[in-house]
């Protein structure tokens, strides 16, 4: 063998060692989500049309008379938001928290706008540009992760967003990878009570707040507290266990 053909060789060898290397944790990533199946298929159906209006969910999602745009400024004061901090608004939709969560953080502070509509997510963008706000970013993912880094934020905001999580799960997981050790999850959801909630949610919502909550504790995480003041929501703040 020649040393010019040594080279190729090599590299050979180096590049099957490395994929035998990397391949083992990538395949039992893929596995945990690929696993698991959708627990509600085409929740999600209408927000991923090519179509989709964005102002029809502006004025369905940001009106008064909806129980969490009323109480906007209460949610996030309930938060315990501490300047600095990196929060990251999951199913951030139209932003109706997003700019709140933005002040609340304050300058120094970061926002993520998590979702998996790419309309929803310009439609913000847009938003902050106009109004100056410069520590929020926008981040489209998908529906078993919400892509965010490990270890990259201190809490994670999920405002009637959870009924929507097909592979939840797997969402979770990812979530909780993003949490720095300690972090907060806090599950903002419509209260779901046979023979006292309306028909659509009972309809619309797979579970109610037990099965939410303990799919959430399964996950690596510990209910702290609840607050009282939502009577058609339930506001509940989870800490992240472990790393």
């Amino acid at each position: 063998m020649t040393r010019r053909n040594l080279h190729p060789y090599l590299t050979s060898i180096a590049f099957s060692g490395i994929l035998l290397l990397t391949q083992p944790g990538d395949l039992f990533s893929q596995d945990r989500d690929t696993l698991e199946k959708s627990v509600n298929p085409g929740i999600n159906r209408s927000y991923l049309r090519d179509d989709i209006k964005v102002v029809e969910w502006v004025e369905r999602f940001e009106v008064e008379g909806r129980e969490v745009y009323d109480h906007r400024d209460r949610i996030v004061k309930a938060l315990g938001i501490q300047t600095g901090s990196t929060v990251a608004d999951i199913g951030s939709g139209t932003g109706l928290f997003t700019a709140l969560l933005a002040e609340a953080v304050g300058p120094e502070g970061r926002v993520y706008a998590v979702d998996i509509v790419e309309a929803f997510l310009k439609h913000v963008g847009d938003y902050l540009e106009k109004k100056e706000i410069t520590n929020v970013e926008t981040l489209l993912c998908s529906e078993r992760s919400v892509k965010l880094p490990p270890a990259s934020i201190d809490l994670a905001f999920i405002c009637d967003v959870y009924h929507h999580f097909e592979y939840p799960n797997s969402s979770l997981a990812s979530i909780h990878e993003a949490l720095k050790p300690g972090g907060i999850l806090v599950l903002v959801e419509f209260e779901r009570i046979p023979g006292k909630s309306s028909n659509w949610i009972l309809k619309h919502v797979r579970a109610g707040k037990e099965t939410f909550s303990s799919e959430i504790v399964s996950a690596g995480f510990r209910k702290l507290d609840q607050a009282d003041f939502l009577k058609e929501n339930y506001l509940v703040r989870f800490q992240k266990v472990g790393k």
